[in-house]
């Protein structure tokens, strides 16, 4: 879905993630943004920008936007980044089985 918001919000940095940040995702929202609505709670979005995503509140209230967490997505499949490690037992009762 695509987030755009009429005016230029006020973002509330909830963990201090710095100005530079809190500047990008407020030109985001007001220019439009690619989001995905999260489906649990209502006025909650992962912001995408590239390779970065914004989690982010909007209160239904006062319209200002809670910046609660950011991070760089990996372009790896989330599969193929967890290794595999077998668990003890499952090593030693392999021949069982």
């Amino acid at each position: 879905m695509q987030l755009r918001l009429k005016e230029k919000p006020f973002v509330e940095d909830v963990h201090n993630y710095g100005a530079s940040l809190v500047q990008r995702l407020s030109d985001l929202l007001v220019a439009g943004a690619s989001a995905r609505a999260d489906a649990r709670r209502k006025g909650f979005y992962d912001v995408t920008d590239g390779e970065r995503v914004y989690f982010i509140h909007i209160s239904p209230v006062s319209g200002k936007v809670f910046l609660l967490a950011t991070w760089l997505e990996e372009s790896v499949p989330a599969a193929a980044a967890v290794p595999a490690v077998a668990h003890p037992c499952l090593e030693a009762c392999a021949g069982l089985f």
